[in-house]
């Protein structure tokens, strides 16, 4: 479960729950595709699991 993510946002917040819009901007994505990376660890999966709609994930 070690190693990094890279978590792009593919879709718009605009009309979205608000709940998905506060993971999407914890995960530090601001706008439609900008990608970050994080540590894979249960935090983030967690968040990433609940908006998988929004984001896709890669493995570094």
């Amino acid at each position: 479960m070690s190693g990094k993510l890279k978590i792009t946002q593919v879709r718009s917040l605009v009309g979205r729950n608000e709940k998905h819009r506060r993971i999407v901007r914890a995960l530090g994505l601001k706008r439609m595709h900008m990608t970050v990376e994080h540590t894979n660890n249960p935090a983030i999966m967690g968040m990433v699991k609940k908006i998988p709609h929004l984001v896709t994930v890669e493995e570094v």
